[in-house]
């Protein structure tokens, strides 16, 4: 996949990037994440902040179109769905519907964070998870549902407190609080642990813990990263070899310290 013309910092690609409104996440872990020439352009995702969370999920997809719209007519060679409670209140089945429908008519990639998680377990082998959940008590359940529908088991839980009168409870959160519910999570039996959410930070944590108890651990964010790359530089199949060097770090552990210093 070419793009019609360079860009001066996306020479390789440019990602559409779809970000729920108040998101402070998604664009700070997508510089880190993404590959040198991959570069991005972010749209916020239009939904009613006074709404239910799973409302504004709905939300979210029923107004994709004023979303894109946003990118207007920029050379985009993929999209990235940078939210996977939309995906959950979705549904796998509608969800894999939608995503057909919209690669047809904008003739391009586009890759919804739940999907791209599915993707990167896939490529581990993983089928048993264990699940860091940042949400409250509905979304949690709505993201159990999801996996399970999607052929996984969910073997552990493992929540993070979400903190009282913030702006946002998830996108008030650190790495520091997805690493302490990270290590309280019991590993045995399980795969894969996955980090869930693109609004909780969690490349602290995946930068400490690459594996937890001996089993990979990744994030709906580096999830969404790896594949998005893979599809721009690798659009034949997503490597398994590349999903677990981002694991480890390579390319944007020593960023990460640099961001945070």
């Amino acid at each position: 996949m070419k793009q019609p013309f360079p860009l001066e910092y996306a020479r390789a690609g440019l990602v559409g990037l779809l970000v729920p409104p108040a998101n402070t996440t998604v664009e700070a872990e997508a510089s880190l994440l993404l590959p040198p020439g991959v570069g991005w352009v972010a749209a916020r995702l239009v939904g009613q902040a006074e709404a239910s969370v799973a409302t504004r999920m709905r939300q979210y997809l029923e107004a994709l179109d004023a979303t894109l719209a946003q990118v207007n007519n920029a050379p985009v060679t993929a999209y990235a769905l940078a939210v996977t409670g939309a995906s959950y209140y979705c549904g796998a089945a509608a969800e894999d519907v939608l995503v057909a429908q919209l690669e047809q008519r904008l003739d391009v990639p586009f890759i919804t964070a739940a999907r791209a998680v599915r993707d990167a377990l896939v490529a581990l082998g993983a089928r048993r998870l264990g699940l860091v959940s940042p949400y409250p008590d509905d979304v949690t359940e709505a993201s159990v549902a999801y996996w399970q529908s999607r052929g996984f088991e969910v073997v552990r839980l493992a929540r993070v407190p979400l903190p009282a009168d913030a702006f946002h409870p998830i996108y008030a959160l650190g790495s520091p609080e997805a690493t302490l519910a990270l290590e309280a999570l019991d590993p045995s039996g399980v795969d894969a642990v996955v980090l869930l959410g693109t609004g909780m930070p969690t490349l602290g944590s995946i930068a400490q813990y690459p594996a937890h108890g001996g089993v990979p651990v990744i994030s709906s964010m580096l999830a969404l990263a790896w594949r998005v790359a893979e599809a721009v530089l690798r659009p034949a199949a997503p490597s398994a070899a590349t999903l677990r060097a981002c694991i480890a770090g390579e390319g944007w552990k020593a960023r990460l310290g640099t961001r945070l210093a």
